[in-house]
């Protein structure tokens, strides 16, 4: 199987960093092309880095993005303290905005969102950020990537080594996995998930977690 290049945001933080490192280590991708605020610390031969201020002032037709096979968007952040307005330019717009730049410069990509567990895709519900989650992967199906998926992981077990994990959430690493394992991945799932979805495909765009470990294999 041709090894994939792939274009990965959130590299700074938990969720992207661990997708980064399954993917650096994994011989099924070739190339990565890192979009982030600030630099990842990672060195790697397969690793390249695209430093931008802002998201939203990436060019549509900005070249850097050419030649890759998918775009693994981890990039996130919590909305707990946002006003819904700020927190849809977050999500809503600069995942749209990304999406919208490197499929102008690569027609068969394969674009991975990483969501959320209980995200409404009906966009009604009482939970601010399920809504706006919801509208952003809707959106996401609309487009015309070779294939769209959403990713909705519950609890994420971070790689060893990673640098980017929230202090409070470190003395909670241990239990999910141990008393609610069908409710926890590892990020070494996620990422083999991401890349396997490239390459085989699967018969649904929306991945819960038992998608996700089935995709892992």
């Amino acid at each position: 199987m041709t090894p994939i290049k792939i274009i990965l945001t959130g590299a700074t933080g938990m969720v992207g960093e661990g997708v980064l490192m399954e993917c650096l280590e994994n011989p099924n991708v070739s190339e990565i092309l890192s979009i982030s605020r600030k630099p990842s610390g990672k060195q790697h031969s397969k690793l390249k880095e695209y430093l931008v201020s802002d998201f939203l002032s990436i060019d549509i037709n900005d070249e850097k993005l050419k030649g890759y096979d998918a775009c693994f968007f981890c990039a996130g952040i919590s909305s707990v303290g946002m006003s819904e307005e700020d927190y849809t330019k977050i999500t809503y717009d600069t995942t749209l905005h990304i999406a919208k730049a490197v499929l102008n410069q690569n027609p068969e990509m394969v674009f991975n969102y990483v969501s959320g567990a209980q995200t409404d895709n009906t966009e009604s519900g009482k939970m601010m950020w399920a809504r706006v989650k919801g509208k952003t992967e809707n959106a996401l199906k609309k487009m015309n990537f070779k294939d769209a998926y959403n990713f909705r992981p519950g609890f994420m077990k971070p790689v060893e080594g990673q640098l980017n994990v929230k202090w409070f959430f470190k003395p909670f690493i241990w239990f999910f996995p141990v008393f609610l394992p069908s409710k926890s991945l590892s990020l070494h799932e996620v990422g083999r998930a991401m890349i396997n979805v490239v390459q085989k495909g699967y018969p649904t765009s929306t991945l819960e977690i038992r998608d996700i470990k089935n995709l892992a294999i």
